[in-house]
């Protein structure tokens, strides 16, 4: 147990961050935070898709696209905790299944914009027209075993007479859909709630009475949120940051399995209330507020989440918490001119997190740490990580990136257009998460 330990403390104080580092990246990153607001909520409808034929490209081994200044990462950017991230595969032992590479896999996609008709119209790359469909050919590898490709006949069995439940923010979104496309093709939900946004849902397989949510809460605690469908706030957001969200919490006991997520959307400015004062405050010029910065507020709202699972809720469940999700924008943001066009997936060591994501990353190993020493033996739930960050920063290739709106090209072909680098494109690269997923709950 000591050496196990040693080995967990050691691996995550490797991504710890010194604090004039923090300071550092603070002040350079400041600028971009409130941009940062407006791409989070490129998507917030329902549409049906029409489908796009296209031809099987041959699998490519360099980016066409020139490079960006992107520096070579450190071993340390692999994200190693204790046998939590890890499953049994065919009985041949335990293997990190977030530790590999994407390799080339020409079989079809699980599903099509034809086959699937819950895709949101910014993800509906094919619909849209992407020209470079490269990066539906790509299978993520571990690298000491064989990941099996997701069931669906197998996962909607084990998930008969159950509840499943994603929470977080557009990333969930994104993450359900997928899930929902996949299962699609054994047998289509029935959706039988929305709310008046149309963020978060309810679906049932009736067959199966199998039932599949998705609650957004962008922040997991309770906030006072100020936008509207595109983005543009009216005020800033009131984050009250030792109270968690109702939403979640009060839905938590009819759930069987949860994956749980979020991080993006403290990047935003906020004030932070505690003990029903004003603490602080996020990029708050002219506030007269102590800036805490956004890792004080995540390492917070993580702390009041992971306790809530181990300590303060009894009901007896799996809980997957996915970490951070890295965009690829190269060459400035959304409102500058950034983008991603690259057409094949980087290769391990070819690219490392952004100081913003690095820092995100190291909170929530430090409290994803904290928090599975602390489950003891009377508390039901079975916390596991969920570790997409690093087979996610190597698809730069899966976005959309102009290609969230319909023919984004058709009247200007040199046009101007809003690139979005942060969702996935269904099918994409997001699939493979789900891969993961069936091995943790299923197949584990």
């Amino acid at each position: 147990m000591a050496k196990n330990r040693e080995t967990s403390e050691k691996n995550l104080s490797l991504f710890s961050l010194q604090n004039h580092n923090l300071v550092c990246v603070k002040f350079a990153a400041s600028f971009f935070f409130l941009a940062l607001a407006f791409r989070l909520l490129f998507w917030d409808s329902f549409s049906l898709s029409s489908f796009v034929q296209f031809q099987k490209p041959q699998p490519q081994t360099v980016s066409p696209v020139v490079s960006s200044p992107l520096k070579a990462p450190e071993p340390s950017d692999a994200f190693h905790l204790n046998n939590q991230n890890q499953t049994s595969l065919n009985g041949s032992g335990k293997c990190n299944l977030f530790v590999g590479d994407w390799v080339s896999d020409l079989a079809e996609p699980m599903y099509t914009n034809e086959s699937c008709r819950v895709i949101e119209p910014h993800q509906n790359c094919m619909r849209n027209g992407k020209p470079d469909l490269g990066y539906l050919y790509w299978r993520w590898n571990p690298k000491e075993c064989e990941l099996p490709k997701f069931n669906a006949n197998k996962f909607l069995n084990r998930m008969r007479n159950k509840a499943m439940a994603f929470i977080g923010d557009s990333i969930s979104r994104n993450h359900v859909q997928s899930l929902l496309c996949i299962l699609s093709q054994v047998e289509q939900a029935v959706e039988v709630y929305h709310d008046k946004e149309y963020r978060s849902k309810i679906w049932k397989f009736p067959s199966h009475n199998f039932t599949l949510s998705v609650i957004w809460t962008p922040f997991l605690v309770k906030a006072a949120i100020y936008e509207d469908m595109n983005g543009v706030s009216s005020s800033m957001v009131q984050l009250y940051l030792d109270t968690l969200d109702s939403q979640w919490t009060e839905q938590f006991n009819t759930f069987d399995y949860v994956v749980i997520g979020g991080g993006k959307w403290f990047l935003k400015s906020a004030v932070y209330h505690e003990n029903n004062t004003v603490a602080g405050c996020h990029y708050c010029p002219g506030k007269n507020l102590t800036d805490l910065g956004f890792d004080y507020a995540y390492r917070k709202a993580l702390r009041l989440v992971f306790n809530f699972f181990t300590k303060d809720s009894s009901h007896n469940a799996t809980v997957l918490f996915r970490t951070t999700t890295p965009d690829h924008f190269e060459n400035g943001e959304w409102f500058s001119g950034g983008y991603c066009n690259r057409t094949v997936p980087f290769k391990a060591g070819d690219i490392s997190m952004v100081d913003v994501d690095s820092i995100m990353r190291g909170v929530e190993g430090e409290e994803f740490e904290k928090a599975i020493t602390s489950v003891g033996s009377e508390n039901g739930v079975k916390l596991k990580l969920l570790d997409t960050t690093f087979l996610s920063l190597l698809r730069p290739d899966g976005h959309p990136g102009p290609y969230r709106q319909f023919q984004p090209f058709a009247k200007d072909k040199n046009g101007k257009v809003q690139n979005d680098c942060l969702h996935w494109c269904l099918p994409g690269p997001i699939d493979s998460w789900n891969d993961i997923v069936m091995e943790m709950l299923v197949n584990g």
